[in-house]
């Protein structure tokens, strides 16, 4: 029997690696899904970790002790996120009467426009009582289950911002420790690589601020142009929501339509949703494939088939993380490379 060709042999020894690598891959996907209560705080502290981590830097830079540097930093997040909550809240709290008057005013205007059409909108309004009685059993089952998510996310944020404290102040132990952990001389190769994957997860952060804070800009301009009330605290809502992809840009921007609609009626509505959809379209075909590709040194593409691949696996959390874990892969990739020794033209 002939040997085979030894390009079958690279191929079939290749084939070998991308399957024993996926197989890898795949469990390991399965065992982050049944432990995500703790797995999912250790990611989210640690894309917090590299957000934080100059702010931290700065203070010990001050002369501040660690542990208070670490709880300023954490308390400073903490007031940002929760004032910003707040403020959007109370404005819906305020104008939900108008939102529902806006809402049914509205409804009522396309009936009268589409005559027979439109009265279908007055039909189903007046048999939403009827199916909630319908329904009622199972909506309340969902209640219950909704109120275990909300829950079981608030334990998992509050224990998300405590490993962020003791990542933040206890960071050079985590180093020691992985040198110790180190197998035989390999200690500087496991130190470059973690400093060289963290980097990259710091640049995602920072280009996601970077995004976050130019649509924050832009919407709180246009809101503000259009005296849409509220127009700071709606654009601090969009800020915060630029950290969750697509979902929290859809949300908040569903947010300030209705609070337009509620005060300044359906044409002042109609015009903020065109503003949010403009920033939208800006952030999803320039800003985010730009930015993110020079922070974490990503072709635009590979950034866009990060997401999707993210989300086909995880969701949301997929999308939120699909980057940063890419890039830092590609960077322990290219760290290894260039200690192999390999010339700057085959990276």
């Amino acid at each position: 029997m002939l040997p085979l060709p030894e390009s079958v042999r690279r191929l079939a020894a290749w084939c070998a690696v991308l399957l024993l690598v996926a197989g890898v891959g795949w469990v390991g996907v399965r065992l982050c899904g049944e432990l995500r209560t703790a797995v999912t705080p250790v990611l989210l502290a640690l894309l917090g970790t590299a957000l934080l981590g100059p702010l931290y830097r700065w203070l010990v830079r001050a002369g501040v002790q660690a542990s208070l540097a670490a709880g300023l930093t954490c308390a400073a997040v903490v007031a940002v996120v929760g004032g910003a909550v707040y403020i959007v809240v109370a404005a819906l709290v305020d104008s939900g009467a108008e939102i529902l008057a806006s809402l049914r005013d509205a409804a009522q205007g396309v009936a009268r426009h589409f005559g027979a059409a439109g009265t279908g909108l007055d039909d189903l309004a007046a048999k939403v009582p009827e199916l909630l009685r319908r329904f009622g059993g199972t909506a309340a089952s969902n209640v219950v289950s909704g109120v275990g998510l909300v829950a079981e996310s608030i334990a998992m944020a509050v224990l998300a911002l405590l490993l962020v404290f003791f990542f933040l102040r206890d960071s050079h132990r985590a180093l020691a420790a992985l040198r110790t952990l180190a197998p035989g001389d390999s200690a500087d190769v496991l130190e470059a690589i973690a400093r060289r994957a963290f980097a990259a997860v710091e640049g995602f952060m920072r280009g996601t601020t970077l995004i976050a804070l130019i649509d924050a800009l832009c919407i709180t301009v246009g809101l503000l142009v259009l005296r849409v009330p509220g127009a700071l605290g709606l654009g601090a809502l969009v800020f915060v929501g630029a950290y969750i992809p697509y979902l929290g840009a859809f949300l908040s921007g569903a947010v300030s339509v209705l609070v337009a609609l509620a005060d300044r009626g359906l044409v002042i509505a109609l015009w903020v949703l065109g503003v949010v959809l403009a920033v939208q379209v800006l952030e999803g075909h320039v800003l985010q494939p730009v930015i993110q590709s020079r922070t974490v040194r990503m072709h635009p593409a590979a950034v866009l088939v990060a997401l999707t691949a993210g989300a086909s696996v995880a969701g949301i959390l997929g999308m939120l993380l699909a980057v940063p874990v890419t890039a830092a892969a590609l960077g322990v990739w290219a760290e290894l490379r260039e200690r192999r020794g390999e010339p700057p033209a085959a990276r």
